[in-house]
């Protein structure tokens, strides 16, 4: 045994550490929004759900002055309301104006072209196939936007419930952060019955999405256990451990923090995949890391399948009101 083998002892075990992973524009906006709203109008600032689909953001911005609630009515008259990254139906809006609320739209600009693109093909008076997940909020909203001609689709065994007036006026629309093969297992199972089905002018499932669910099939093959950092309530991130799992992977784990992870699931594992959901800050992943490493998990390689460069601003009430602040020092 050389010098260097004698300091750096090789433990065969090693981590698999995703890119893309975490945070995505639209969780980095809202998130931002709420921090910036603090900042110019003082706590408190209300927060209708949360504000992204994660226990530590959501204690962090506690912390600072945010408190959320589940509907409008729990805010003062006349108070600041954010609403969250998911989107909203349109009455939410009009409960918001009715208690003189001065409401700041966090809503993800993807998720509000699904909106637009349920409003547009509504107003050509087509049958909307919305593919998601029962009761989740991104679904609740944007059918809120015609609910007359939208029904849910929740996986591809819905799909032979469908009933359409005219299989020649249909088209699909989906939730942003689904599986992106089951999606297109739920739209086949679709176009069998209604071969005119037709698909939105582009993807509705997230770029960020899209890309977490193809890294982790690149690396869960060589995987004895994935582990996602994430929250049970963020579609994204449970989505993520199912994809793991399919993909090859021998378990997958789904937690918030370093501390829930169980040590009898690195038993015996040579090789542990790790990624993060779209609303999960890379703080939590790197006390993952760090938790690894004191199990003998020192060997870190990144795959890296895509670089994310979209930003998006801040929402415009927003932006004037802080244009405003800083005119008047």
């Amino acid at each position: 045994m050389n010098e260097d083998q004698a300091t750096t002892p090789q433990t065969g075990k090693r981590v698999l550490l995703a890119r893309p992973r975490g945070y995505c524009a639209g969780v980095d906006r809202a998130v931002q929004t709420v921090e910036e709203a603090l900042k110019l109008y003082g706590a408190p600032i209300y927060v209708r759900k949360q504000i992204v689909h994660n226990k530590h953001v959501v204690r962090t911005l506690e912390a600072q002055g945010a408190i959320f609630v589940e509907e409008n009515e729990e805010v003062p008259e006349g108070a600041t309301v954010i609403f969250s990254a998911h989107g909203v139906a349109p009455e939410v809006y009009e409960q918001a104006k009715a208690r003189s609320l001065k409401a700041i739209d966090a809503t993800c600009p993807l998720v509000t072209k699904v909106h637009h693109e349920a409003k547009r093909f509504a107003a050509e008076d087509y049958d909307i196939l919305l593919i998601g997940h029962e009761g989740h909020e991104e679904v609740i909203g944007t059918a809120g936007e015609a609910p007359a001609h939208i029904q849910l689709v929740d996986g591809p065994e819905d799909a032979d419930k469908v009933t359409v007036r005219d299989p020649e006026k249909v088209v699909w629309l989906s939730q942003t952060t689904l599986s992106v093969d089951e999606t297109m297992e739920t739209v086949a199972r679709l176009k069998k019955r209604l071969p005119m089905l037709q698909s939105p002018p582009s993807d509705d499932i997230c770029y960020a999405t899209s890309n977490r669910q193809h890294v982790v099939k690149e690396i869960a093959p060589q995987c004895d256990v994935v582990i996602v950092v994430g929250s049970r309530n963020s579609s994204n991130s449970v989505r993520l451990v199912e994809v793991a799992v399919d993909a090859g992977a021998r378990a997958g784990h789904l937690v918030d923090f370093a501390s829930e992870i169980d040590d009898a699931w690195l038993a015996g594992a040579g090789t542990v995949g790790l990624t993060s959901g779209a609303s999960v800050p890379e703080e939590l992943v790197q006390e993952v890391l760090a938790h690894l490493a004191a199990r003998g998990f020192t060997d870190v390689e990144e795959i890296v399948t895509a670089n994310e460069r979209l930003t998006f601003s801040l929402p415009q009430e927003l932006k004037r009101d802080m244009k405003a602040a800083a005119a008047r020092g």
